[in-house]
């Protein structure tokens, strides 16, 4: 990890490649804040069959992953964002933003006319940034996650 301070200027997003998700798995804590990763939603197929809608954002100074943002354009027209992530040390950079900016973009060439994401009930900082990325739609949706799992279904119109 760096000893100076980052900016947004040291991280190029791109397009995820091969490697990647090894790197991700490898260095989870360090995503996931000491939590244990959600294994689950690393699916390979973000990595293959996705990867034209899936992001990283590497340090210009060390090549090494600093954010990642897996998600797809589904059939009905909505970009859906799976999971995104940021490293510890590049938090409150605009990182998120950034990524969700170039997952819009990209969904929105793919004739995505919203934006949808889902996070849990309990999960106050995911919702609130969610707003601040402008998702204006919030549902709660019981049992979304499964058998007694509520989730909150978040959209995004695109104009």
């Amino acid at each position: 990890m760096r000893d100076t301070p980052v900016f947004m200027s040291d991280v190029d997003i791109e397009g995820v490649c091969d490697g990647d998700l090894a790197e991700i798995l490898r260095d989870s804590g360090r995503f996931w804040g000491g939590r244990g990763l959600p294994r689950h939603l690393h699916h390979p197929i973000f990595f293959l069959e996705f990867r034209d809608t899936a992001f990283v954002a590497r340090d210009l100074g060390s090549g090494e992953i600093t954010g990642y943002l897996l998600g797809f354009v589904a059939p009905a027209g909505e970009g859906y964002i799976h999971v995104v992530a940021v490293r510890d040390g590049f938090r409150a950079l605009g990182l998120g933003r950034a990524l969700y900016g170039t997952f819009q973009n990209a969904a929105r060439e793919r004739g995505a006319v919203a934006l949808k994401a889902i996070t849990s009930p309990e999960n106050e900082s995911s919702v609130a940034f969610h707003k601040r990325v402008g998702f204006t739609e919030m549902m709660r949706a019981e049992n979304y996650g499964g058998s007694g799992q509520t989730r909150i279904v978040m959209r995004k119109p695109l104009s």
